[in-house]
């Protein structure tokens, strides 16, 4: 390694480690070592691979200086090709050893990503609808990405880091001590000059980099926002082109900006150092020189002395750093345990049963239900916020009791924000009750399996959400194993068959981010085919026809009929000619049931649903005349 590589190296060593200020807990070291244990016999090959490299590092300059005295010596030429060899020999089992520990450490730190990563998401995976609200999708995803990556950075290059080049350092000092202690001594009073900058530069190219980042991750938030179908319509319909264009201009010329004074930093520094260490190289050969020609050193030894030198200062200025790489490790470590350490509010119970077979019917007796408050649910850095919001955990449901028997529709209707939603996402456990019980077929859902609720309950929303996939895979996702047969009768049954026969690709169709690119209809109805390919015996449609047109609405109403037949089912209604028919309607305000029955029994009480439906039907039939 020549020195303009060792001041690269040492810049690049101490730019990178920042741990914000922060120390990690001993908590979180002890679970480190835990990880470290799950892969000790690749660790403890991968370290000796790294001190056997060590040991051949230094190896080479000894031997190139002997080659120097056979030379001088006039020996035969057969030993200088002995010695030759041996070098030769040296290079090539560095370089297998170097392949070897490449291996390994790739092995460990690709092992470990894996780890991390599949435990993070199965984890996430298991978190309340709360979290996801609460949380920012990007700062969720840096987890999984850029924390693990520095996690696995403490096993791939800070452990294997430290024992190298403790080796290397001693090794190389004692070596060099023992050819000469004059030399020695000069090189290690030239240290400071070398090891001092690179922290204090390395400290401000990090802060460049850091700065750096939060522009990236902004122009990456706005790139995010405004690239998706609704916010591209919305800077359309309200935005401001121009000043858009100005805003991401500016963050773009900082990034900019940044790299210039980054660049120019890191070459000054490191022109500096490669000068600090040519002077060292020089002091070196005149010292050694002077005593090689005193009699009192060969000339081999003065030359390695100036290899040993080389590969005094890297490891030096490596462990200078190594405190803070351990502790930048550590915070990316204690950054993934934050999400792991976050408890899921729904688990399995250790005898969980699934829901029994046959008709279910859907019963809520004296349920009473508040949002779980910030803390509970979500962190403070997963927002991007300095302290969680205080509100939350109020009452919003308060002693709802009813049951809808196997094959009856129940209708909710009432005023937004009275808690219907709430109710609906009781049933197939997207929250738990705080009091009170939700029972599937006689059973409380919380003493059933998640994955039997869920082959049991199927939900339709106002919003139903496709990802950006084909057709098929979109329906699938309800039911992996359907072959084709089952997808487009599903479509039939959905009254999509004939548009999806229409398009080029057919089922192969990519629907588009959210499926953006079929109308609010057809993606409503694609949603309704994907339950009815679940075929689930509990159906619940969260206001499915909301935002439609009435000719869309005449279609959804058709293909939700279809999905209603036979099965429990629970509506939410906003227009509530779509529940006339409902074997039992339920007035929903302010978290309470405050009126039950039939349409005609509900409209004879004069009460709250006579006067939705009234204030409805006059609102109806104005927009008739209009």
């Amino acid at each position: 390694m020549d020195m303009q590589m060792t001041a690269w190296t040492a810049l690049y060593s101490a730019s990178r480690t920042s741990a914000g200020g922060r120390v990690p807990s001993g908590a979180t070291a002890r679970r480190v070592f835990g990880i470290a244990k799950e892969r000790l016999p690749r660790l403890v090959a991968f370290l000796v691979t790294g001190v056997a490299l060590a040991v051949l590092a230094v190896a080479s300059p000894l031997l190139a200086g002997q080659v120097v005295n056979r030379i001088v010596a006039g020996d035969p030429g057969g030993a200088v090709i002995g010695l030759a060899l041996v070098i030769a020999a040296v290079a090539v089992a560095e370089a297998g050893l170097g392949l070897l520990s490449r291996w390994l450490s790739s092995g460990i730190g690709e092992g470990l990503i894996l780890d991390l990563r599949s435990r993070v998401f199965d984890h996430v995976q298991r978190m309340p609808v709360a979290f996801f609200t609460r949380t920012r999708t990007g700062a969720l995803v840096s987890r999984l990405n850029n924390d693990v990556l520095g996690a696995q950075r403490a096993f791939s290059d800070t452990l294997s880091g430290v024992v190298t080049n403790v080796v290397t350092l001693v090794l190389t000092l004692v070596v060099m001590l023992s050819i000469s202690w004059q030399v020695t001594l000069l090189a290690l009073v030239l240290l400071p000059v070398f090891v001092l900058p690179a922290r204090r530069i390395g400290r401000r190219v990090a802060d460049l980099r850091r700065e750096a980042a939060d522009l990236d991750a902004a122009m990456l938030a706005q790139m995010t926002e405004r690239f998706s179908a609704p916010g591209a319509t919305l800077v359309k319909l309200f935005g401001r082109p121009a000043q858009e264009s100005g805003e991401f201009r500016d963050r773009a010329s900082r990034v900019r900006d940044i790299g210039v004074r980054s660049a120019m930093v890191q070459t000054v520094f490191v022109t500096a150092l490669t000068l600090v260490s040519a002077l060292a190289l020089a002091l070196v050969y005149g010292l050694g020189g002077r005593l090689a020609v005193a009699g009192s050193l060969d000339a081999g030894a003065v030359v390695s002395l100036a290899l040993l030198l080389t590969r005094l200062y890297s490891p030096l200025t490596a462990l200078a750093n190594a405190r803070l790489e351990v502790m930048t490790a550590l915070v990316s470590f204690e950054r993934v345990f934050e999400i792991l350490d976050l408890p899921p509010l729904i688990t399995d119970k250790a005898d969980a049963r699934p829901v029994p077979d046959g008709p279910v019917a859907v019963e809520f007796d004296d349920v009473r239900f508040a949002y779980p408050s910030p803390e509970k649910v979500s962190l403070a850095s997963l927002e991007e916020v300095a302290t969680l919001d205080t509100r939350g955990g109020e009452p919003v449901l308060h002693g709802i009791s009813f049951r809808a028997e196997p094959g009856q529709m129940v209708a909710l209707v009432g005023s937004s924000g009275a808690g219907k939603s709430t109710i609906a996402s009781l049933v197939p456990r997207l929250y738990d009750p705080d009091a009170g019980a939700v029972r599937l077929a006689g059973a409380d859902v919380r003493d059933l399996t998640a994955e039997s609720v869920r082959a049991t309950v199927g939900m339709v929303t106002q919003d139903g959400h496709l990802f950006h996939d084909t057709i098929r895979a979109n329906l699938a996702f309800a039911r992996p194993g359907a072959d084709d047969t089952d997808i487009w009768q599903a479509l039939r049954r959905a009254r999509l068959a004939e548009l999806v026969e229409s398009l080029p690709d057919g089922l192969d169709t990519v629907v588009g981010e959210r499926g953006y690119r079929l109308s609010g209809g057809e993606r409503q109805r694609l949603t309704i085919a994907r339950l009815l390919l679940a075929r689930q015996r509990v159906v619940i449609l969260d206001e499915a026809t909301a935002h439609l047109d009435s000719t869309s609405e005449a279609a959804v109403q058709e293909a939700l009929d279809e999905a209603l037949s036979g099965r429990t089912a629970i509506v939410i209604a906003h227009r509530l000619s779509t529940v006339r028919a409902a074997d039992k309607i339920l007035v929903v305000e302010a978290g309470r049931v405050v009126e039950e029955g039939t349409h005609e029994r509900l409209l004879a009480l004069s009460g709250r649903y006579a006067d939705l439906y009234r204030t409805q039907f006059a609102q109806d039939k104005a927009v008739t005349v209009a």
